[in-house]
């Protein structure tokens, strides 16, 4: 079991302009795991307010899933947000979700979507679009019981041992 911070980053979203489709995605998609949501906000494209939140959230949670924000768009500051509150970036989240996209739309390569820890904190940025949102944490929701797992050192091998018949 793990605990999760649903963050979602959207004007609209914040100033109640637009329902918060992406949020829903991911709790859905929890919702077959062994995971709690803990925490769940929308907050509106403030780079200093998504900071905020993250830094807040980050000693509470395991998990921290933004959606929005990972654009191109003017406003789209997330990865920047996330990027000034990690200790340490973890690439591999958003290559194999930017990989995965590929696959799709060729418009999968314009994310800056990152993924880092702070603390003992995954924070894992997802793209704002319903759809885009199910694809992505499909991707990377394998891996993220185990990063859980190692973050709080309950690993102790991550490669299956062979043995000799």
């Amino acid at each position: 079991m793990f605990t999760v911070g649903i963050l979602t980053v959207s004007d609209k979203g914040w100033h109640g302009e637009r329902q918060d489709r992406s949020g829903d995605v991911v709790r859905e998609i929890l919702s077959g795991i062994d995971a709690q949501i803990a925490n769940y906000d929308i907050v509106p494209d403030e780079k200093e307010l998504i900071a905020e939140k993250l830094i807040k959230w980050a000693d509470k949670v395991d998990v921290i899933i933004t959606t929005g924000g990972t654009g191109l768009g003017p406003r789209d500051v997330t990865p920047e947000a996330t990027l000034s509150v990690v200790d340490r970036v973890v690439p591999g989240f958003a290559e194999a979700m930017r990989v995965e996209s590929l696959k799709k739309t060729p418009h999968a390569i314009l994310s800056r979507a990152v993924t880092g820890i702070r603390g003992n904190c995954i924070i894992i940025n997802l793209p704002g679009s319903p759809k885009a949102v199910h694809e992505c944490l499909e991707v990377v929701l394998p891996a993220i019981p185990h990063a859980v797992e190692t973050l709080k050192g309950q690993t102790s091998e991550c490669a299956a041992v062979e043995t000799s018949q």
